[in-house]
Formats: structure tokens, C-alpha cells, sequence
């Protein structure tokens, strides 16, 4: 007589098996690093860079746990913005449904309780209880929060705590306790004016405060430019996808949702560290990028270090490696200088463009509106017409 097991354990089934074995064959392969990340969105054209770094996301750092009892933050926080029309909702759309715990929101129709937490009180038995919010439910997943230029500032101040601290402090109606919002958050805001201005700083564009914005590992400016072949192989790209439904044959084996939100799972299991040789360098890279950006308004802060060795510590997790090597700080200080080399971007560049000339002279004329700034304008019109009709 013979006991037999009636369900079988979730490493023990057929496709996890076979996923496993896929999984075993794409990490020796030289270009697994690219190709997990061609796999991010596969339908939206473009992206490399981001579509690494919302890899890197999904997969994020190492929490570390200090013997006092303060935490260093692992997970890796996304902020795109840029003009509109260019796939950032349908990044937030992808990461929230591949993340173990994806929640999906706007900034417009989200409050400050809403994203956090509510207390309840019933209204037979009056009494009261505590309703998580939408970074309580992301914990130990992705937060996606779309429109976040839309929110209020009263409501976007209840991100700042979650953001470093990744908790969510609660003291109303008597209960006072300390709630878990151990997530990431991927962000997507518009500018301010329909269109991007390099005229304006970041924080004028989006309207975002710079406490805000220094809280984001990396930030990717997505701006629409005009480009023959850009714009045609895109067209091409759009064209297939609407008509077969799938993506077109580029010699390239995407991974499903499935096996990479498996490969995700494995990768999170390893927690690689730095070694003791690769910091002498890093902490050289740092002093001199610092002194380099110390008179720009996008100034090196500790916060960007502790990005890059997120960003390592992610890369490793790529490869099932326990150490970080310097090829994972390499990719991680690239990564933060096309961030920051995308909002960067000299004035001239956009100014060459007719559109970007009359969204420069609208923004401009939007920033006159009150007072004598508005009667200026005026007046500045009427000459500018005054002399032209001689």
C-alpha cells in the first residue's frame, strides 16, 4: 500500500519545470541582458534604455537592514515624462500586470488616503478600522501611478514617506500605527504646457517639487522629434502589429509575460553584495561627477550613489550572481547618464522645430497672464504689429 500525493508542490509541475530549463539556457546566453529587456512591451517600438531600466525595476536592489534598525531601501523608483503620445501609459499598463503585486493608478482620480491608507468606522457596531491604500497593497510589487503631475499637493505629499522610508505612518481616530509599502514606483507625468520646454526647468515643466524628483533613481525625458527614418520604421512597427497581432519577425525570441514574471521571481531570490575592491573606484567616479555637476541644478547628490548601487545590485540579480562586478557598475552609471543626459538636452535642439517654436511662445505667453506681465505682452504685440505694417 502506497500513499500518493493528490496536488503536486509548485516547483514539482511540468511548466515550471520547462520554465526553469528555458531560464538555465537564456542566462549563459551573451545577450540575455537585451533581450529580457526587448521583452518589456514587446508591441511598443523604441525604449531601449527605459525598457532596461523598468527591467532593472522589476527585478530591484538589495533592502539592507543596519543594527539600529534603519533601513536602506532596495527598490528602484521610474519617473517618465515627456510629450504625450509616446507609450507611457502602456509601460505603467505592462509593469502593473507583470509585477507579483502591480497596482495600477491615476494621479487624478487618487487621494491622499487613497494611495495610502483610510480609517473606516462601521456603521452598525461604530467601530473603526484601517483600509490600505493603493502603495499598501503594491507592497513587496510596483505601484504605477499615471498623471502624477495631475495629483494634489496635499495628496502628493503622502508619497514622500513611502518613497524612502517605504512605510506609511497613520495616526487618526484613535489608531496610531505603522504600515508596510515596500514597492517601487514607476511614475509617468505630462508637461505642464502640452509640450516640453527646455526653456523651463524640470521642475517647471512637470510641476513636480524637487524634494519630489530627487527621490526617483532615474528620470527619462521622452520627447517627440521628428525623424525620417525614425518615423518610418516606427509607422512599420505600428502597421504590423495592427494588422498580424504580433510583433514582427526581428531575429529575436521574446520571453511571454509568463516566463518573465518567473525569471523575475528567481532573480530576487539572490542577494549580491559589492566588494570591497570595487569601492575605492566607485566612490572616485562619485567625488568626481559631484565636482563636475556642482554649479548645474541637477547636482550628483548621495541619493544618485545609492541608485548606482541599486542599479548594481539589480544587474547581478540579472545573472543569479551573489557579488556585483564591474560591469554591473559600468551599466548602472550609463544608465544614470542617459537619465540625466535626457533632461539635459540643449535649448536649440527643440527650437529648430516649428512647433516647438509656438509651444515655446504659448508657455511663455501663459506665464505673462497676471498683471503687468499680461499688459506687457500686449503692448509687446501691438509694436511687434506696429512695426511690421511699416
Amino acid at each position: 500500500m502506497s500513499i500518493a500525493r493528490d496536488k503536486q508542490n509548485c516547483n514539482d509541475c511540468q511548466d515550471v519545470l520547462q520554465l526553469n530549463r528555458h531560464i538555465d539556457c537564456t542566462i549563459n546566453a551573451c545577450n540575455a541582458y537585451s533581450l529580457l529587456a526587448q521583452s518589456i512591451a514587446p508591441e511598443i517600438y523604441g525604449h531601449e534604455d527605459v525598457k532596461k531600466a523598468l527591467l532593472l525595476q522589476l527585478i530591484g536592489g538589495v533592502t539592507r537592514g543596519l543594527p539600529d534598525g534603519i533601513k536602506l531601501r532596495g527598490d528602484i523608483h521610474l519617473l517618465l515624462m515627456g510629450d504625450p503620445g509616446l507609450a507611457k501609459s502602456q509601460l505603467l499598463k505592462y509593469v502593473s500586470s507583470t509585477s507579483p503585486r502591480g497596482v495600477y493608478t491615476t494621479g487624478k482620480g487618487s487621494s491622499g488616503v487613497g494611495l495610502t491608507a483610510s480609517v473606516v468606522r462601521d456603521t452598525i457596531t461604530m467601530e473603526t478600522s484601517l483600509e490600505s491604500g493603493a502603495l499598501v497593497l503594491a507592497d513587496r510589487g510596483a505601484c504605477c501611478i499615471d498623471e502624477f503631475d495631475k495629483m494634489d499637493e496635499y495628496d502628493r505629499t503622502a508619497i514622500h514617506e513611502v518613497m524612502e522610508q517605504q512605510t506609511v505612518s497613520i495616526a487618526k481616530a484613535g489608531i496610531t500605527t505603522t504600515l508596510n509599502a515596500r514597492c517601487s514606483v514607476l511614475a509617468a507625468a505630462n508637461p505642464t504646457f502640452g509640450r516640453y520646454s527646455t526653456s523651463h526647468s524640470l521642475a517647471q515643466n512637470v510641476n513636480l517639487p524637487h524634494s519630489l524628483i530627487s527621490r526617483f533613481d532615474l528620470i527619462f525625458l521622452l520627447l517627440d522629434r521628428p525623424d525620417f527614418a525614425a518615423d518610418a520604421s516606427l509607422a512599420r512597427h505600428v502597421t504590423h502589429v495592427h494588422r498580424f497581432l504580433r510583433n514582427p519577425d526581428n531575429n529575436m525570441d521574446y520571453f511571454d509575460s509568463k516566463l518573465l514574471r518567473h525569471y523575475i521571481s528567481q532573480a530576487r531570490h539572490f542577494e549580491p553584495c559589492v566588494p570591497s575592491g570595487l569601492t575605492a573606484p566607485l566612490v572616485d567616479a562619485y567625488v568626481e561627477q559631484r565636482q563636475d555637476t556642482r554649479l548645474e541644478q541637477n547636482a550628483m547628490t548621495a541619493r544618485q550613489l545609492l541608485s548606482i548601487l541599486r542599479l548594481s545590485q539589480a544587474l547581478a540579480r540579472l545573472r543569479f550572481d551573489d557579488s556585483v562586478n564591474q560591469d554591473d557598475i559600468d551599466e548602472a552609471r550609463r544608465l544614470t547618464h542617459m537619465s540625466q543626459a535626457s533632461i539635459k538636452r540643449d535649448v536649440s535642439d527643440r527650437l529648430h522645430d516649428p512647433k516647438s517654436k509656438a509651444f515655446h511662445v504659448t508657455a511663455s505667453a501663459r506665464t505673462r497672464t497676471n498683471g503687468l506681465g499680461w499688459l506687457q505682452f500686449v503692448g509687446a504685440s501691438w509694436l511687434f504689429t506696429s512695426w511690421s505694417t511699416r
